[in-house]
């Protein structure tokens, strides 16, 4: 748990610095407010995700939900449009799986 999306990369980098991780999934959620917030925090987010997922030797997911509201949110988590957070987690298995045969 981070106490922001904004936070999400720097967890992400120590948690791929200690090694003792086979894989990170990135989940969370930045729902778009009546500010330019949205556009920075969405953003940085998932540059500073893809940047560790670059530099890092564990693969890490991003599962990061960007949505126009709190409905679109509950949407993506499991009920209208699939659960998000599943994929991802199918997905880290299969990069972990990659990483492993590399």
């Amino acid at each position: 748990w981070v106490p922001g999306a904004f936070e999400i990369p720097a967890v992400a980098k120590k948690i791929a610095e200690n090694g003792k991780v086979d894989g990170i999934i990135c989940l969370g959620c930045v729902i778009r407010g009546a500010t330019p917030h949205f556009d920075y925090i969405s953003a940085e987010v998932s540059k500073g995700v893809a940047s560790i997922a670059l530099q890092s030797n564990v693969p890490v997911v991003f599962g990061v939900l960007t949505t126009n509201s709190i409905e679109q949110a509950i949407e993506r988590a499991g009920t209208k449009v699939g659960n998000k957070g599943s994929d991802a987690a199918m997905s880290a298995i299969e990069m972990v799986n990659l990483y492993s045969a590399i």
